[in-house]
């Protein structure tokens, strides 16, 4: 009964940290990405947090498998914001939650945290790939093309670990899959630090300046460190060099506690990246997935 009571504790504590994640992702200013202070693509945050309280018990439910996770959370997302808000989210911390829960003690070990997703990504089967399938053709993402090998518009043939190498070339999160969560991980822990806080705040309320400092110290590294594949599927690649290199011209003053919300400069190019319609929404996925795993190794 204890080891059933202390999984129960340590599947509650991720949960939370994947809602926390979430909340970050949309308390903190991003450019080009929905916030509370900035809403865009015909989105607001208040969207995303019922997204992502919709999909927390799917992506967390015992004994699930990541597919499982993966499919559960997109309908539990559509009945609620009817649109794909955080199909990249879902497809990101499926792995991590069943990590989790197969391995608890990896939770305060980043080694071992490490180790217990390349574990769960190794398993992947045949099952995990339909499942995942109709998930991604239900949320239908922006700029999904077809692909000449396991296109998602056919049931596949293969694991998902290995339809996800075949498109690692040209999408980020499917390169994760192929490659494991350490460059994530490793980029986590040396942009966020200890200056992140994990403690619940109220629907709309600002991060702490350390925080959010932090947080969009990670964007930037992350945006600034490849093309973000949203960007590239619906705009193009110079699109997507474009913002990376802008990106990269941020990056030096995201290395101090203060945030960028008090320079206007930060602000406009947010508008910007929004009035032309451009969203890096590959790199909003990762933050949440880098601040979910960070949550999970911090003491």
């Amino acid at each position: 009964m204890n080891g059933i009571a202390a999984l129960a504790r340590e599947t509650q504590n991720a949960r939370d940290c994947f809602l926390r994640a979430c909340e970050l992702d949309v308390a903190v200013r991003k450019p080009g990405n929905v916030s509370f202070a900035s809403p865009g693509h015909r989105m607001t945050a208040e969207l995303f947090i019922a997204s992502a309280q919709a999909a927390a018990r799917p992506l967390f439910k015992p004994g699930a498998t990541v597919g499982e996770r993966i499919e559960g959370a997109v309908e539990a997302t559509w009945a609620v914001a009817g649109c794909n808000t955080n199909l990249g989210i879902l497809l990101l911390c499926a792995p991590i939650a069943r990590a989790v829960e197969l391995a608890p003690d990896a939770i305060g070990s980043a080694a071992r945290l490490q180790a217990a997703v390349e574990e769960v990504l190794q398993a992947l089967d045949l099952c995990d790939a339909q499942a995942a399938y109709r998930a991604i053709a239900r949320a239908h993402p922006g700029g999904l093309g077809s692909a000449p090998e396991q296109d998602v518009r056919q049931p596949p043939s293969i694991g998902l670990r290995e339809a996800m190498a075949l498109a690692a070339d040209r999408d980020t999160i499917a390169r994760l899959y192929r490659d494991g969560y350490g460059a994530l991980l490793d980029l986590a822990t040396d942009s966020l630090g200890g200056a992140f806080s994990l403690l619940p705040m109220a629907q709309g309320d600002a991060a702490g300046a350390r925080t959010t400092a932090a947080v969009q110290r990670l964007y930037l590294a992350l945006l600034g460190g490849i093309p973000d594949s949203h960007i590239v599927r619906i705009h193009g690649e110079a699109v997507a060099h474009s913002v990376m290199a802008a990106a990269q011209g941020w990056q030096a003053s995201a290395g101090g506690a203060a945030s960028l919300d008090a320079d206007p400069d930060f602000a406009a190019w947010d508008d910007a990246l929004k009035a032309r319609r451009i969203n890096p929404g590959t790199t909003a996925d990762l933050t949440v997935a880098a601040l979910l795993l960070a949550g999970l190794v911090r003491p």
